[in-house]
């Protein structure tokens, strides 16, 4: 079977502790826009826009279940052009649903790189969305001429891999992956793998040593880091600092980030 194909990024998930201090914080750091307020009995989920980048936030209401892990990244949801045929070459490929929805459905994420990757036929992005908004999205252009941070776009979101070949491949032939780089991390003691999915680039994080990059595989593959092309490093530095948020060396070359301990439990990446 041919791989799923993957369109717009319409959003990532996330599972954060104390839903109103989280949002309140990503508004207050990152001017994010609440664009959506979805209550229920097991959480209180959220739709949050950064940098034209969607969060969907979800606060369990009881911790216990996932207190072990805290806040973290849970999946991203893709627009295809076929839903069907998407859990089709998922059970073709051994790939679990964990949650099915009708419209749209979550894979198993330990049958998929740690990543609870959801498929929906709609784009979030379209006009108008396939869901009520509580305001329309801020355009680019807000984010890159009028925020004083300066977002550009995204620039990529990070998966670390037990066994980073194995996961090249895997994307490659569940969700149509293509490979566009491959580059030693020494500094993070890491291989990485880019790979074109869709309007977003996934890049796979191997360890090759002790570092950050083997603690995060020891605990489990899945999403570490959400990265942003802005227009200016040192424009985004002094963002931070006249907010008293110090930033430390990113993964990457050229990188600078907002640890978890700063950022409610996520690693936010911001890049050139």
């Amino acid at each position: 079977m041919k791989p799923i194909r993957c369109l717009d990024m319409n959003h990532i998930n996330a599972a954060i502790d104390g839903f109103d201090e989280s949002v309140a914080h990503f508004r207050e750091v990152y001017g994010a826009q609440l664009i959506a307020d979805m209550p229920r009995e097991e959480w209180h989920a959220c739709l949050m826009a950064i940098g034209s980048v969607i969060f969907e936030f979800f606060a369990p209401h009881d911790d216990l279940l996932h207190a072990r892990f805290g806040p973290h990244y849970v999946g991203v949801e893709y627009q295809t052009t076929d839903v069907q045929y998407a859990r089709e070459v998922s059970a073709a490929k051994g790939v679990r649903i964990i949650r099915e929805l009708g419209p749209a459905f979550h894979v198993h994420p330990l049958d998929a790189l740690g990543v609870a990757f959801e498929f929906f036929d709609h784009s979030f992005h379209q006009v108008p969305p396939p869901m009520p908004f509580l305001e329309p999205l801020l355009p680019v252009a807000h984010w890159s001429d009028r925020h004083p941070l300066g977002i550009t776009g995204l620039k990529r979101y990070s998966v670390v891999v037990a066994d980073l070949d194995a996961a090249a491949a895997f994307a490659q032939e569940y969700i149509d992956g293509r490979v566009i780089y491959e580059e030693s991390r020494p500094a993070v003691a890491a291989r990485a793998v880019g790979l074109q999915l869709g309007d977003t680039v996934v890049e796979l994080l191997g360890a090759t040593g002790p570092g950050d990059i083997g603690r995060h595989a020891a605990r489990g593959e899945g999403i570490r880091s959400v990265v942003w092309q802005v227009r200016d490093l040192e424009q985004a530095r002094g963002y931070f600092a006249g907010r008293g948020v110090e930033l430390q060396p990113g993964d990457g070359p050229g990188t600078l980030a907002v640890g978890p301990a700063d950022n409610k439990g996520l690693l936010f990446e911001f890049a050139e």
